[in-house]
């Protein structure tokens, strides 16, 4: 028997022991490292692991260590740059899946395409929605040709609002890159993912209306825009749209997403995670295939088993992910999130919180990024 795969994973917080958690149900794979300064999050995350691991509170002595074989970050949003920077100089090429948002500005993105250029291992970014069971579902029925020549994409997501988490970093936009960057860049993934297309031109409208208002933090209210409005504009012509509320989280469905094309229409329905809805336990999401000719929607349900639900707040999909990255690794299948994915998300997010404050359409080839 081949020996198990080590991980080390950079970031002991909520998504780092998600992270965790599902690393433990893949085959052959062992977590034998974690970092992180904060002391509170590596013992919750020691706990998680259920076994002694190597503790490092700088993740730089981690990448001088010979504690492990591959890499995954979950670190806060601004701090991504420069782990990544450093992983990427490290004397070892490690593999290294790192979480959404790759980034947080224009210049982050264009730093970090040039020094990804070379890098011999695998380099995945954490796009999890990709891997939902019940989005690969619909996403099944769009390339078998069910709704014909696809037109328009919309998602709509109406949640709770941003969770706690350690200094509350994810309480400014200087911090997590914006709302529609921080929350949002998988979204704006998807889009590019089912359109396979580019986008060229943003317009959104949003706001902080609701949440974190009567909060402060050495005197600054957070401005985590709440609210929003975003339709991209591609290249063919085709057209998506984001519908996003989080103070929306009485609703029944989390996420809902629209694929219509000449032919019929695709959604998906996706609810939220059990923990937020006490009492009620898991739900299981729904796929409805909807076609012109003959009319009469088709509904079937897409069960995931409740052990990868009870997981984390993803659906199940944190554990696919893993399986694909794990294969990257192992058997050199390419990598299926790239770098230049994970910043063009990050790109259309950007775009979308600059349209808002400027009132006005943004063209995506005046950001330069590359």
């Amino acid at each position: 028997m081949t020996e198990p795969l080590r991980y080390g994973v950079i970031g002991a917080g909520m998504m780092g022991q998600e992270h965790l958690r599902n690393i433990a149900l893949l085959p052959n794979a062992v977590v034998t490292a974690l970092a992180d300064p904060h002391g509170e999050s590596i013992a919750s995350a020691t706990k998680t692991v259920g076994r002694d691991v190597q503790i490092f509170a700088d993740y730089r002595d981690l990448l001088r260590s010979k504690a492990c074989d591959v890499l995954v970050v979950a670190t806060p949003n601004d701090t991504h740059r420069a782990v990544l920077e450093d992983i990427l100089s490290a004397p070892t090429a490690f593999p290294t899946l790192i979480e959404k948002p790759l980034c947080t500005t224009i210049e982050d993105c264009r730093q970090l395409a040039e020094a990804a250029q070379g890098h011999r291992a695998p380099l995945w970014v954490g796009m999890e929605y990709r891997y939902m069971p019940p989005l690969t579902a619909m996403i099944d029925e769009i390339d078998a040709g069910k709704i014909g020549e696809l037109k328009m994409f919309s998602i709509r997501e109406h949640r709770h609002p941003f969770l706690t988490k350690v200094g509350n970093w994810n309480r400014f936009a200087a911090r997590t890159g914006g709302t529609l960057v921080e929350k949002c860049c998988h979204f704006f993934d998807l889009m590019r993912l089912i359109t396979n297309d580019e986008a060229v031109r943003v317009f959104a409208s949003g706001a902080a209306d609701v949440n974190h208002r009567d909060e402060s933090y050495d005197g600054k209210t957070p401005d985590m825009i709440d609210n929003a409005y975003v339709v991209v504009e591609f290249r063919s012509g085709r057209r998506a749209s984001l519908d996003l509320c989080m103070f929306a989280d009485g609703a029944y469905w989390q996420e809902e997403f629209s694929a219509v094309g000449d032919k019929g229409k695709v959604e998906c329905f996706v609810p939220g995670a059990g923990k937020h809805w006490p009492g009620r336990g898991e739900r299981q999401a729904e796929v409805v295939v909807s076609p012109r000719d003959p009319k009469g929607p088709v509904r079937r349900t897409v069960e995931v088993d409740e052990k990868l639900l009870s997981l984390g707040a993803h659906h199940g999909s944190t554990y696919f992910e893993h399986l694909g990255f794990q294969q990257s690794v192992l058997a050199g299948v390419p990598v299926k999130v790239t770098v230049e994915d994970g910043l063009k998300a990050v790109v259309i997010g950007l775009a979308a919180e600059q349209s808002i404050r400027e009132k006005r359409v943004v063209e995506i080839d005046g950001l330069k990024l590359m």
